[in-house]
């Protein structure tokens, strides 16, 4: 199954040369929560959602892959 939030978020990073450890620190998780994110072992709760949409200037909707970026 494609996880298309997963992909968003480590291209989104990546993009913005953030390290794991960077995010997590910004978002206030570890670096294993946020590489579990990237791999779809784990999904953020609404909260965490919520800021890596800030944190990137895009929509929850565009962040989990509802709509392109």
């Amino acid at each position: 199954m494609e996880n298309k939030f997963a992909e968003n978020l480590k291209a989104l990073r990546l993009e913005k040369k953030i390290s794991q450890r960077g995010l997590a620190q910004i978002v206030g998780v570890t670096q294993q929560c946020v590489s579990k994110w990237e791999v779809g072992y784990a999904e953020p709760t609404l909260t965490y959602l919520w800021r890596l949409a800030d944190l990137f200037g895009i929509s929850i909707d565009i962040l989990c892959g509802r709509m392109e970026w």
